[in-house]
């Protein structure tokens, strides 16, 4: 998502009107999106401009789309779903004129109990601008998962009750950890008929202490190595 306030340009904030898209903005939403994209620290989308505009009129309906107009002229516009706000693109040439400010408050006032979004580690200007209006920092990743491979951090706004909300993270959280764990002890149970004996390898257990750490970083090595050592304590006394 491209800030707000990336561009040089500024001024007095824009007399704006805020309305659901329709499905004739889309063109109008993919040119604002491809020109704050441009002019935004991001790496390169991988498909093509002309995909953009067939795209967002698919999601208009689908998702709720937001679009600002000074005057008559699109300056912006957000689309988000009931957990996660997908775009926020705002025109370079209206930048920090506080479009990308009235959007946003919309998507909070939409989403009232939280929302996630991702942002390019590289837009700098985008994480300042969410950290301004009170979005925090959850994790970030090396990008392997989204399409441009590029490093970037999930940020969340965590709504009126932003305990519960934090904890309806963790819930999720929990229940793909119980899916990992449950794989984990699996291999382990087929694993044990094909050793040669049932001596543990303290040598790999610290290998797979220092690949887990690679991915929680803020844990560290150190730390794991108890939690890998109980896993697989439990692993094996579960095939056993």
């Amino acid at each position: 998502m491209t800030p707000p306030d990336r561009s040089t340009a500024g001024g007095d904030p824009l007399e704006l009107t805020v309305r659901p898209a329709e499905p004739a903005d889309a063109t109008a939403l993919a040119a604002v999106h491809l020109r704050a994209r441009r002019a935004a620290p991001m790496p390169d989308s991988p498909h093509p401009d002309a995909t953009l505009a067939p795209f967002l009129a698919t999601r208009i309906g689908a998702d709720e789309v937001w679009v600002a107009e000074a005057g008559e002229r699109v300056v912006g516009y957000a689309r988000h779903t009931g957990t996660w706000l997908d775009d926020l693109y705002v025109e370079p040439t209206a930048a920090r004129r506080g479009v990308g400010s009235v959007l946003l408050e919309v998507v909070k006032e939409r989403l009232p109990d939280g929302f996630c979004l991702w942002v390019f580690e590289s837009n700098a200007p985008a994480r300042a601008f969410y950290a301004r209006h009170g979005l925090v920092a959850l994790e970030r990743t090396d990008g392997s998962a989204n399409e441009e491979r590029s490093p970037d951090v999930r940020m969340a706004w965590p709504g009126r009750d932003p305990v519960a909300f934090l904890r309806g993270l963790v819930d999720e959280v929990d229940v793909e950890l119980g899916d990992l764990l449950a794989r984990r002890a699996a291999l382990t149970r087929a694993i044990q008929p094909l050793k040669p004996d049932a001596a543990r390898d303290p040598a790999r257990e610290r290998q797979v202490a220092e690949r887990v750490a690679r991915r929680a970083p803020e844990l560290g090595t150190e730390r794991l190595v108890p939690v890998v050592d109980a896993i697989i304590t439990a692993s094996l006394d579960a095939a056993r």
